[in-house]
């Protein structure tokens, strides 16, 4: 198997921008034009993203809310036993607040409420600052 060239050396450079005939070649029109890449200068004032548009193409993106009421862990044997009417034991206390994560990682903290017929989770604290999440600050 050919070994595959990751860098070209400086006669293969000169070769690709100077005289053909140097490089080998017979015929002008086996000629390629090569230029050297010109980058303009960033203004960093007015090329950097603000927090308020270098997120917005976020806002209609799914995420996972996850509400924790606890967790535990116990014997497979146990799992097995688990049936209509078992309890099973959870690490928080009643009243404490559930842990709230957002894709998996824990953002807040809030209180189980009844909605209707539905559970729900009631904010009551916000684990990370709108910076941490790459969000702009609310404007009130």
């Amino acid at each position: 198997m050919a070994k595959k060239a990751t860098h070209l050396t400086a006669e293969e450079i000169q070769a690709l921008i100077g005289d053909k005939a140097a490089a080998g070649g017979t015929a002008n029109e086996d000629l390629v034009e090569v230029k050297r890449v010109e980058f303009a200068e960033l203004d960093m004032e007015t090329s950097a993203p603000t927090a308020s548009n270098s997120v917005k193409f976020l806002f209609d993106v799914p995420m996972t809310v996850e509400a924790i009421l606890g967790s535990t862990e116990i014997s497979i044997k146990d799992v097995l036993e688990i049936g209509p009417g078992s309890v099973v034991e959870l690490d928080k206390a009643y009243g404490e607040p559930v842990d709230i994560f957002l894709n998996g990682r824990l953002v807040a903290r809030g209180d189980v409420v009844i909605v209707g017929e539905q559970f729900g989770v009631k904010v009551t604290e916000i684990l990370v600052s709108p910076e941490e999440m790459g969000l702009p600050l609310r404007e009130e």
